[in-house]
């Protein structure tokens, strides 16, 4: 037994380790790119006669003049260069001027300066159409491209009060007019805790850059759609089923990466929304940063239960509070200087989480592997994208690629357990269902088991007051049908009791066949109480399915009217079918949604309720009207007996489950179980219908059923 468990520690171990080892090569797969050539500008230069960048861009790295507090354009730096020669500073690029050390001193990340780079280029390259993907700046710049300004995006001055803060990515094309190219750029940054080309400037032909560009966008589209689907997606489902809370923070966790999704990268809210707020931006990417990490708690919390302990829910929930709080009172200068301290602050969620991880899967918990493989995937995509945030890594925005990665798995995973519960779901149906099919089977055979003793019946009694207690903790429709049984057969029972036992006792020898006859007159009645009991059951649980189609309804109602017409008549009572000239009128004829069968079946309760009660030679009318109401055509249509009514009282009751009305002057034998109505109103209800009924008591009942009209063809 222990070799067993060792045995068996041992496999999980080892498919703990595997889940890590796949999710750290396949992060390495989502974040890893080709390397280009590796050609560095030196002291302003960036020597490029020797590839042809038309075909192969490539990113400019390397040294670039650096002009601190001063902004110049090139005509000043050639003023500057003819008069005091070359004695320009160096910084390199892509990298922030946070740090960077001038006169002895460090420099912060607000203030200004001017950038400037010769690039030569191939014979290839001197005839060829070229272009510059820029990225986002800290936070205005003018690029000048030979002398001409080629892009500006914001407003560059010299003191914060005149810069116009914003974020775009921009690709501007351009003709070399030899073999050297300047670039000068003009940054001012007074918003942000990092000014100057942080990130990598692409240099290639116009052709290929304008190719890559699409992509990228493409890519981010599909990244960032999929995920605000997947999350509305489960948003809604938790809006159906809210017992279970995953769908809920998954959901949130999901519609939040996309939102930033779109904040990052191609910047395609700036694209969409070119004048989005940069603030605004800022402060919701940041927002969701801080949130993330305390919602995929949540969301760990509620599929593996009683795996994160109290005080750390205590404290992510003051810690993340904490830090929105400061993100949307403070500037972005004072709330961006933060960005290490909310990595770390993801970075450790993540961790507690994979150490839960790590123990669910030790319990062979279901789902645990996968979803600790996943997030080793999304936690190295997440942790490079602090880490270029911060300029220690040159491979960026790939935390959404990372987390629709990471999505896909969960949302498998939750599909997974929805199927489960349907499963168990279906399962206990099936149950029910061979429950229900013994006590049908057992009704069926009542004309038998009334026939035995006293005390057979009374066991089977006791059986069925059993079958109902195991049941009442089913699901609702069972529960109503069991109700439904046991309050409508009682009586009939007992009755049929009575009988057997003067049967048995010889009361009366000459009247046992009346007895027995008697006796299996009610067993039918019963029968057909139970089929129309599970019929209501099922259509106030919805288990009913109708098949919808459009029909005329003066054509449905003419097809009644001859298929009943007879069996009225031969009740001694006339029948009529008034539709006035509506079949006159056919481009404007009544079509509506329905499902025949069940229609005509409640249609039918509905005379046959009117025959019962109207005495013979009376009059039963069949009526139809067309109403507008709130830009809608509805169909009235009108069932009318003449009999002696009911109260107005009483009216609305008569649709309620075994309500039955005496009425004076009508004899005590008229048959029914009182759920011909209920049906009836159920069937029009699942039809977007409503029924309603009108007597003044004196002189007959009007039952009128009234159906939304819809407009096209019908059959």
């Amino acid at each position: 037994m222990r070799g067993i468990l060792r045995f068996s520690s041992r496999t999980i171990f080892l498919q703990i380790a595997a889940a890590i080892v796949f999710g750290l090569v396949a992060s390495y797969a989502v974040i890893s790119v080709p390397d280009s050539p590796k050609f560095e500008s030196e002291e302003g230069i960036l020597d490029l006669t020797q590839v042809h960048v038309s075909e192969n861009p490539l990113n400019l790295k390397g040294e670039w003049a650096f002009y601190w507090q001063e902004l110049l354009s090139p005509e000043d730096i050639q003023n500057r260069l003819a008069r005091d020669g070359n004695n320009d500073r160096w910084i390199n690029i892509p990298s922030s001027w946070l740090g960077y050390r001038l006169e002895g001193q460090q420099l912060n990340g607000t203030g200004f300066a001017t950038f400037r780079v010769i690039i030569k280029l191939s014979e290839q390259d001197r005839n060829e159409r070229l272009a510059l993907r820029l990225p986002t700046i800290f936070h205005a710049y003018k690029l000048w491209v030979n002398g001409e300004l080629l892009a500006e995006v914001g407003t560059v001055s010299r003191d914060k009060g005149s810069v116009t803060p914003h974020l775009a990515t921009k690709l501007v094309f351009f003709q070399p007019e030899n073999d050297r190219v300047e670039l000068v750029m003009q940054v001012a940054n007074f918003h942000h805790k990092r000014g100057g080309i942080t990130k990598y400037i692409e240099f290639g032909g116009s052709d290929v850059l304008t190719v890559r560009t699409n992509l990228r966008i493409a890519a981010e589209m599909f990244t960032t759609a999929g995920l605000l689907v997947i999350g509305v997606y489960h948003l809604l489902l938790f809006g159906l089923r809210r017992k279970d809370r995953a769908p809920l923070y998954f959901g949130l966790f999901t519609v939040l990466s996309g939102i930033r999704s779109l904040l990052v990268g191609e910047l395609l809210l700036t694209q969409l929304w070119p004048a989005f707020p940069w603030g605004l931006q800022f402060k919701i990417e940041y927002l969701i940063l801080c949130s993330i990490g305390y919602i995929m708690t949540m969301y760990f919390d509620s599929i593996f239960p009683n795996y994160v302990s109290r005080w750390f829910h205590l404290g992510t929930r003051i810690v993340t509070g904490a830090f929105c709080i400061v993100v949307v009172m403070t500037p972005a200068l004072l709330y961006t200087k933060m960005l290490l301290m909310i990595g770390v602050m993801v970075f450790l969620h993540m961790i507690y989480l994979m150490v839960g991880l790590v123990k669910a899967a030790m319990r062979r918990m279901e789902g645990a592997l996968i979803f600790l493989l996943v997030s080793v995937v999304g936690l190295v995509t997440v942790v490079n994208d602090f880490l270029y945030y911060n300029e220690w890594s040159r491979i960026g925005n790939t935390s959404p690629l990372g987390l629709l990665v990471f999505t896909i798995a969960q949302m498998i995973l939750l599909s997974s357990r929805f199927t489960k519960a349907a499963s168990n779901e279906e399962r206990i149906t099936r149950e029910l269902q061979d429950a229900n099919n013994k006590l049908t089977e057992m009704n069926i055979n009542l004309e038998q088991i009334v026939q035995e003793r006293t005390h057979a019946l009374s066991v089977a009694h006791d059986d069925l007051r059993t079958s109902y207690d195991r049941l009442l903790h089913s699901e609702q429709g069972r529960k109503k049908l069991l109700a439904y049984i046991t309050h409508d057969l009682r009586m009939p029972l007992s009755s049929m009791l009575g009988y057997v036992e003067a049967v048995q006792d010889g009361v009366k020898p000459e009247r046992n066949e009346q007895y027995l006859k008697y006796i299996q007159d009610n067993t039918i009645r019963i029968n057909r109480m139970i089929e129309e009991l599970s019929f209501l059951s099922h259509l106030e649980t919805g288990q009913v399915s109708f098949q919808m189609e459009p029909v005329h309804v003066t054509h449905f109602l003419r097809g009644f009217f001859e298929q009943y017409e007879l069996v009225v008549y031969d009740a001694g009572l006339d029948f009529m079918l008034d539709i006035g000239d509506a079949e006159d009128q056919q481009p404007n004829l009544p079509v509506v949604e329905m499902d025949a069968q069940r229609f005509d079946q409640a249609l039918f309760n509905l005379v046959s309720n009117a025959m019962k009660f109207t005495s013979s030679g009376g009059l039963v009318r069949i009526g139809l009207a067309v109403e507008e109401l709130n830009h809608t055509r509805y169909a009235i249509i009108s069932v009318q007996d003449s009999g002696i009514g009911v109260p107005p009282d009483q009216l609305e009751k008569i649709f309620d489950r075994n309500y039955r009305y005496d009425r004076p002057g009508v004899e005590n034998s008229v048959e029914g179980s009182g759920l011909g109505l209920a049906i009836c109103r159920e069937i029009i209800q699942a039809h977007g219908g409503t029924v309603r009924a009108e007597s003044d008591g004196k002189t007959g009942l009007i039952i009128y059923i009234s159906l939304p009209c819809i407009r096209g063809e019908s059959r």
